[in-house]
């Protein structure tokens, strides 16, 4: 078995679970699937028992599955697919199973109680998520590679920004991500200029790109189902001193966060070490949204650096994006946005465009 799969059966029997089953049918697609087997189809579920794994799909994605999930036994189900579920739990004597009961529909577990009427349900509560966040060095070097592309593509448009629609220099980026090597995008790309400056996930329009404006741009590529996030804020010709200054103060802003960032720390201090610094200057008001959050199988996920809910001790190999803002109505906006992932001594930036000033 694979080093995910290992660690998750440890946990079941930690438990005293039998197995654990997890969905992803068609209409309900699920990462965490794609985290513990690799399978990256559109239509399968996962029974995990404490020394055995099974992989149920139907016949479209039985080949593509026994080369993508090999700690998997491949089992093609028919309809309903709850008659090969219910032969593999009887044959193998799960009676205690975990599920994801924040993510399985009701009609889906009842489903299961009525055909898989031996077995005791017991949710998981974020069994799994807890196990994403410590990402491996193999998911570590996957991020990596979605921001070598995404920046890669960036250097490609960054110099045609001047008399450009938002939305054609959108088009261009997106482009460059797939011809680079990107499976897909990590989300739809931000491009924002002037006064639409501060809307922090503004949508590109016909604007044209004047000399004079600030432009942020918010990216990323997935590659292998990981993903990128970056953000960067330049400017196009002669700027006032005024957004000059705003630059300026993200910028020393999330200088501080991301010195933050090494195994011990709060997510908590990473968002104050930047909040404080924009509260300081001035700003604060226009700064309303959290510092930072995780990356990997999906764009957004734990740990979150906040200054409300959940508060994260940061470990090794977990990655979290600092990404400082402000935002002003009718005069644009500023955000910078760096990925990183926490190492044993500190942290290292996995996205690599340049956040200083820089104008084109």
């Amino acid at each position: 078995m694979g080093e995910i799969v290992t660690r998750l059966q440890a946990k079941l029997r930690e438990r005293g679970l039998d197995a654990a089953l997890f969905a992803a049918p068609e209409q309900l697609p699920s990462t965490n699937t794609r985290y513990l087997s690799g399978f990256s189809g559109s239509s399968c579920y996962l029974l995990v028992g404490t020394t055995s794994a099974y992989l149920l799909t139907d016949f479209r994605y039985t080949e593509q599955a026994k080369k993508e999930a090999p700690d998997f036994e491949i089992v093609r189900h028919g309809v309903p697919y709850v008659q090969a579920l219910r032969e593999l739990q009887e044959g193998q004597g799960f009676r205690r199973i975990g599920f994801e009961a924040d993510k399985v529909p009701v009609s889906m577990f009842q489903e299961w109680q009525d055909h898989l009427s031996s077995a005791e349900f017991e949710p998981l509560r974020g069994l799994v998520e807890e196990m994403r966040l410590v990402k491996t060095a193999a998911e570590v070097q996957a991020i990596r590679r979605a921001a070598e592309v995404a920046d890669r593509a960036l250097l490609s448009v960054i110099s045609t920004l001047k008399g450009r629609r938002e939305r054609d220099v959108a088009v261009d980026l997106e482009v460059a991500m797939r011809r680079e090597g990107a499976d897909a995008l990590a989300f739809p790309t931000i491009v924002v200029s002037g006064s639409r400056g501060s809307l922090p996930h503004g949508q590109p329009s016909p604007k044209v790109i004047e000399a004079g404006e600030l432009v942020t741009i918010d990216f990323g590529a997935r590659i292998n189902g990981y993903h990128s996030d970056e953000t960067v804020t330049v400017g196009v010709g002669q700027l006032s001193a005024e957004l000059r200054s705003l630059f300026d103060i993200v910028s020393e802003a999330q200088q501080r966060g991301i010195a933050q960032v090494r195994p011990g720390a709060s997510s908590r201090d990473v968002d104050q070490a930047c909040r404080d610094h924009i509260d300081r200057a001035g700003y604060g008001e226009q700064f309303g949204h959290g510092t930072g959050h995780g990356v990997g199988l999906e764009v957004h996920e734990a740990p979150f650096a906040s200054p409300r809910g959940r508060e994260w001790v940061l470990a090794p190999g977990m990655t979290i994006t600092v990404e400082p803002g402000i935002y002003i109505p009718g005069i644009g906006g500023v955000r910078l946005e760096d990925t990183l992932v926490v190492t044993e001594t500190g942290a290292e930036r996995l996205t690599g465009f340049p956040k200083r000033w820089q104008t084109y």
